[in-house]
């Protein structure tokens, strides 16, 4: 009697779906998925990883100072919440006269926040490439720049696509925070409807499967660039 009550409830509630919400909800959070999450992701993912650049070379420096401030870049960013950077530079930063509109405020967090992340990963790409290319490079009369640039980086990057491509992921589902900042993107466009319409778990369940598709596809892209680049690896 009881599995037949529940049976009845689960039906009832599955007809009771509001189909019209969901449908309505769909192209103002892909749109806002286009315009904002999107571009959001792209711009702090490229700036962040020259930032990483930067700090991981910093963080491999022969000089102690400069490896002391690498290493308080990646301290600071990995020992506080990304929410507190994104506070401080949209909210904080204004009680000293830097004011920054929401997108280029979002962009400017998850950029320092990549870069704080990212550093690591670059590092321990760039070490884990043999001293002997650094040699090699150096015997054939190339100097630093040209070594790291021509040799050790393109070894690095083959090193680095798993762990780079997984900081990529969690930088989309990240980019929700920025609802928070009134940046007009796929999750806060999910949270007007559903204060609107009160379906919220229908509006955020739906939110959260468009996330989950664009990483699905994103992992799959990652799997094939895995792939690809093996092919460059004598077995």
């Amino acid at each position: 009697m009881f599995l037949n009550n529940s049976l009845l409830i689960g039906a009832v509630s599955f007809n009771n779906l509001n189909y019209d919400v969901l449908k309505e909800a769909f192209w103002p959070m892909v749109k806002g998925g286009i315009m904002y999450t999107i571009p959001l992701t792209l711009l702090s993912f490229v700036i962040g990883m020259v930032i990483a650049l930067v700090i991981a070379l910093f963080r491999l420096s022969s000089s102690k100072i400069v490896r002391g401030i690498g290493r308080f870049y990646v301290s600071i960013i990995r020992g506080t919440p990304l929410i507190v950077q994104l506070f401080v530079i949209f909210y904080g930063l204004p009680t000293i006269g830097l004011k920054f509109d929401p997108f280029p405020a979002a962009v400017i967090a998850f950029s320092l926040n990549v870069g704080g992340y990212a550093a690591e990963i670059v590092r321990g790409s760039i070490q884990s490439v043999p001293k002997g290319q650094w040699e090699a490079g150096y015997t054939i009369g190339m100097n630093y720049s040209q070594v790291l640039f021509r040799i050790i980086l393109p070894q690095a990057a083959r090193v680095s696509v798993p762990p780079l491509s997984n900081t990529f992921i969690s930088l989309i589902k990240d980019t929700s925070l920025a609802s928070l900042v009134l940046v007009s993107e796929l999750f806060r466009k999910a949270q007007e409807i559903a204060a609107t319409s009160y379906e919220f778990l229908l509006v955020y369940v739906e939110a959260g499967l468009l996330y989950w598709l664009v990483c699905m596809l994103l992992s799959a892209v990652q799997g094939r660039l895995e792939r690809r680049l093996d092919r460059y690896i004598a077995k």
